[in-house]
């Protein structure tokens, strides 16, 4: 499926003539074989310890701000080894209000079930996006002024000396590591599409008109094209500077220009600059920054 940013506000005509059912309690569908069980049993080896700052503003287009910024860091040592600490951005989209209603349920029904199933932090993470998912698009059926409300959801997650990126969407994770400065999320965008198959080049990605023409999202069901969140797993290193944000950020500010201010700017200077620099621009939608630096590896 291919949808538009805010493309619920096209069909709200529909939806109110929709009958509102009263809302039930709602599950995702999954097994108990499926989510895993109890916690794995891991020893507790190595702590990050990071500086994390976060910013968002509802810019100057908009009449809220359907941004959502979320942490969790376990205080209790099982949970800490077996889950990490999480971070994450949701950029939510529908009318009515209906968007940051999402990104609220996206960001608190990821947290709540990635740090309550089994299994390991991969799958964990793969299915809270589910479970999200499954309640999102179950909440939207029932309730006229919710159809079709959908969000991004970016999850950073800092587990002992690994890290782990849970992402569906087109927010964004960047990492700046020494002298390289990578995008580590891909675009759930057709544009992205296009350009990985060749037929236009990147650096047309960013003007074009369906740039904001997205693929994926956690409270739209599309049976053509199930929802698979990207779970990618890498290695940590002191130093390490993480960037999560939504597109109002990198629609605003270019690449280059977003890697000048992380260079020249401690965290938390950065975060205030970059969505200035994106509200300077034009501010056409919420911007929210995170910033998560990795300060030390800590042995335990």
């Amino acid at each position: 499926m291919l949808f538009k940013r805010f493309w619920a506000r096209r069909q709200e005509s529909d939806a109110e003539t929709r009958t509102e059912t009263p809302m039930q309690e709602i599950t995702a569908e999954f097994s108990a074989e499926e989510l895993g069980g109890a916690l794995p049993d891991e020893p507790l080896r190595i702590v990050p310890r990071v500086k994390f700052v976060a910013r968002s503003e509802i810019g100057h287009a908009r009449e809220n701000n359907e941004d959502k910024f979320d942490f969790y860091e376990p205080d209790e040592a099982p949970l800490l080894a077996a889950r990490g600490s999480v971070y994450l951005v949701c950029d939510g989209m529908g009318g009515h209000n209906a968007g940051q209603i999402a990104s609220e349920l996206a960001a608190k029904q990821f947290l709540h079930a990635y740090y309550h199933l089994g299994g390991a932090a991969q799958e964990a993470a793969r299915h809270a996006i589910l479970q999200a998912h499954h309640y999102i698009a179950e909440m939207a059926s029932k309730i006229p002024s919710r159809y079709g409300m959908g969000t991004t959801l970016t999850a950073l997650i800092l587990k002992q000396d690994e890290g782990i990126l849970a992402h569906v969407g087109d927010s964004r994770c960047y990492r700046l590591r020494a002298d390289v400065f990578e995008q580590l999320s891909r675009d759930h965008t057709l544009v992205a599409r296009l350009v990985e198959q060749g037929i236009i080049p990147p650096e047309q990605a960013r003007y074009h008109p369906q740039r904001n023409v997205i693929r994926q999202a956690v409270g739209v069901a599309d049976p053509v094209e199930p929802l698979e969140p990207d779970i990618e797993t890498f290695a940590l290193q002191a130093g390490d500077l993480y960037l999560l944000c939504s597109d109002g950020l990198t629609d605003m500010v270019d690449d280059a220009e977003i890697e000048a201010i992380l260079r020249d700017e401690p965290p938390t200077r950065a975060a205030w600059r970059l969505v200035d620099r994106a509200l300077a621009n034009g501010g056409r939608d919420n911007v929210t920054v995170v910033l998560v630096q990795i300060l030390q590896l800590l042995q335990v």
